[in-house]
């Protein structure tokens, strides 16, 4: 029997409007290595993305070489195997590769071959027990660029690309498969996997040729286990055995719904086992009203009654996005909230302002004109309207043609 921790997505490095996440990041790698150890894993798996942008920070890069050290320290026989995601540096992730064998620890940033198809030592890590006994055998696959595929062939039936991505799978599980016989086979990817839920406005569509999602079919049965990173969902996709494991904690206002954590896998005669392990979360994310949208006089209250206690350190702060309902005018309205929020103990994230939404009964149909033929007047008072859900008031109209006026006396001056 061996046990496998599954985690992705990290995001080291990540900041929220401008607030650093370091302090989350470091509750949520303890807690990660404590269950790593509690659960006498013998193999862990990071599903790529472990940074947040291709150019890491130095705080970023020693947390990530903090916690490899921490994990060998808790785990000495485990395997640690790392994949690139898309928002890593692949050649870099991988380069320290000297350094990287001196802890056993097996870093993939990129696709290598050999003679006969793929470069197996560089991609094919062992599992054992503690008794030294190999029970499983890690194919580390990163996300695939452009240059890992296949040669794409435009004739192909549906997207060549996806078309690639198979063609890459097929071959690395074959040639895998051939060399270790019936030793499970545990797949990673770094990829979207058709009906996996996505995050909305948090993760990137990240094939190329227009496609942004492949099959879970790509991964034939002779895959016991697939390890996937990419969506920050912890969910099954296809089968059972075909996992995200999820983020380590909510990175955007859309994931705060979540049980946010890590898989735990065990493989035993033939069987397999899957766990999702929550952690805790280090800091809350709140959405303010949980549906819906507060008044401007209810902000105030509903922040209050959060009860957050303010003797919470800077960096543990809960995060808050606001939803505030408006109509008509609303300049000035998102500072003069942000003002409010400072004197709670939290840090305001976005104030989004929420219009009821048009009936559209009597609308007349557009007619097409040119701007030459609009007074600038009707334009302002249109554009006006499509921004505040308003008509501009008097004192608005007579800014405006003040304005205006200006404008006309520049150019007869400049004509002159």
């Amino acid at each position: 029997m061996v046990r496998i921790l599954h985690t992705a997505d990290w995001h080291l490095g990540q900041t929220l409007a401008g607030f650093s996440r370091e302090e989350e990041h470091r509750a949520a790698l303890d807690a990660l290595v404590d269950l790593a150890a509690r659960e006498a894993v013998d193999a862990v798996i990071v599903a790529g993305d472990v940074f947040d942008t291709l150019n890491p920070s130095a705080d970023a890069q020693t947390l990530y070489f903090d916690t490899l050290a921490r994990l060998r320290a808790a785990r000495p026989h485990a395997a640690i195997v790392v994949v690139a995601g898309n928002h890593d540096p692949a050649g870099r992730l991988e380069a320290p590769r000297g350094l990287y064998r001196l802890a056993d620890v097996h870093v993939t940033g990129t696709i290598a071959r050999a003679a006969d198809g793929y470069d197996l030592a560089r991609h094919l890590i062992p599992v054992r027990d503690a008794t030294g006994a190999i029970g499983a055998q890690v194919l580390a696959v990163p996300f695939p660029r452009v240059a890992d595929l296949p040669p794409l062939d435009a004739a192909t039936e549906g997207s060549p690309v996806v078309a690639g991505v198979r063609g890459l799978y097929r071959g690395m599980i074959a040639q895998a498969k051939a060399a270790i016989g019936d030793t499970p086979l545990v797949v990673t990817g770094h990829l979207h996997v058709a009906g996996g839920l996505e995050s909305e406005g948090a993760e990137r569509r990240i094939l190329v040729g227009g496609e942004h999602a492949v099959p879970p079919e790509i991964f034939p049965a002779e895959a016991a286990y697939v390890a996937l990173g990419h969506l920050h969902k912890p969910q099954r996709v296809g089968r059972d055995t075909i996992r995200y494991s999820g983020a380590l904690f909510p990175l955007s206002k859309t994931e705060s719904g979540y049980e946010h954590g890590a898989t735990l896998v065990t493989l035993e005669g033939g069987m397999v086992q899957v766990e999702h392990r929550p952690l805790p979360r280090p800091v809350p994310v709140l959405r303010v009203p949980a549906r819906g949208a507060l008044s401007r006089g209810e902000v105030e209250a509903a922040l209050a009654a959060l009860d957050l206690d303010p003797a919470t350190p800077f960096a543990r702060r809960a995060f808050v996005y606001l939803n505030v309902a408006v109509e008509g005018p609303a300049t000035g309205l998102q500072a003069e909230i942000a003002e409010i929020a400072e004197g709670f103990p939290l840090r305001l994230v976005a104030v989004t302002l929420e219009r009821p939404a048009a009936t559209g009964e009597g609308a007349a149909e557009p007619v097409a004109m040119r701007l030459a033929e609009r007074r600038p007047e009707e334009v302002f008072r249109e554009a006006f309207a499509l921004k505040h859900g308003a008509p501009p008031s008097p004192a608005h109209e007579e800014a405006f043609a003040a304005l205006l006026a200006m404008d006309e006396d520049a150019a007869d001056e400049e004509a002159a």
